[in-house]
């Protein structure tokens, strides 16, 4: 079913939803599977499945040589949504990137999505490589999202690459995107941002997932921007409860975004990283109910691989 099928059966009640990260390569899925079922007991309707794009590393030869060589850490995106879906029976939204693929290469993973059954797509620009310090597209690829929320829309009337192909079959994808409650760090302002937003909407975009936020009024404020814009969509809030004192650092730098002073201080003060986690589970259960009494559709957490802090969250709401 797809996701917007979620949102509109539930009747105005707000669903659980959750984000999984790809095991690293050579790990056992059985982790994984380990850390989703604490969570099917609050019935999530859906679970994404995050996408990591390739690394370069440096190899040094015994003649000092070095070889540079393209190793992608967290593959089986699409394997894993079918796993999930054939043993939790639950859907899944495969997150599919413009990094790293041709076009080509993006309609067959699509091809692939839909003889697999999966209705659900988030599309996102993706990562730029680490080493490159800013995204660049393949060749022939997408360089923005709206341009690959495009090509499913596409897929969706049957049109394909191969504009001479006959007897074409539609898919049937319904398309996510992200938005930025606190702003794309690459766009110049607001205005800006929500332009862009507007654009992947018009293109096809059916609902958003924010990044994660841990100041309720900035999504406020953004959902508010979103409807003055004529955004009608469904707008999903992504959270995130803090679990280290170390994440005060980490989650501005690797997502630009701010927490609380409030919240920050609590944590810093905290003795311990368990101390610092039961404070981040209370902030987050605070944000969600608030959330809650606001009518959002459906609360999304991102686990970052660990379930029990959101298993703690989800048992004080659902």
């Amino acid at each position: 079913m797809k996701v917007t099928e979620h949102l509109s059966r539930a009747d105005g009640k707000t669903l659980f939803s959750f984000e999984v990260l790809p095991p690293r390569k050579g790990e056992n899925i059985q982790t994984l599977f380990s850390n989703i079922e604490p969570l099917l007991e609050f019935k999530p309707p859906f679970i994404d499945v995050t996408y990591h794009r390739e690394e370069y590393v440096y190899r040094q030869h015994p003649n000092g040589l070095l070889e540079k060589k393209t190793v992608r850490r967290r593959p089986g995106t699409v394997g894993i949504c079918a796993a999930i879906k054939n043993r939790f029976d639950v859907d899944t939204v495969p997150h599919l990137i413009c990094g790293g693929f041709s076009k080509e290469e993006t309609e067959n993973a699509l091809i692939d999505l839909h003889f697999l059954g999966i209705d659900n797509v988030l599309a996102l620009r993706g990562d730029p490589i680490k080493s490159e310090g800013h995204f660049k597209p393949e060749p022939d690829g997408h360089a923005y999202a709206c341009d690959l929320i495009g090509q499913m829309a596409n897929l969706n009337k049957g049109e394909y690459l191969d504009e001479e192909q006959d007897d074409t079959w539609a898919t049937n994808f319904c398309i996510g995107t992200a938005g930025y409650p606190e702003k794309h760090f690459e766009a110049p302002n607001y205005g800006a941002d929500l332009r862009y937003l507007k654009h992947k909407v018009d293109r096809g975009a059916e609902y958003i997932v924010t990044q994660m936020f841990f100041d309720n009024e900035q999504f406020f404020s953004f959902e508010k921007r979103c409807r003055d814009a004529g955004i009608t969509v469904p707008i999903i809030p992504g959270l995130k409860p803090l679990t280290t004192k170390g994440q005060l650092t980490m989650l501005p730098r690797s997502f630009y975004l701010n927490i609380p002073e409030a919240l920050a201080e609590a944590v810093h003060q905290a003795p311990n990283n368990e101390a610092a986690r039961q404070i981040g589970i209370e902030w987050c259960v605070n944000q969600s109910k608030e959330l809650m009494a606001h009518g959002v559709p459906c609360l999304h957490y991102y686990s970052m691989g660990k379930s029990e802090s959101i298993r703690r969250v989800a048992a004080e709401l659902f």
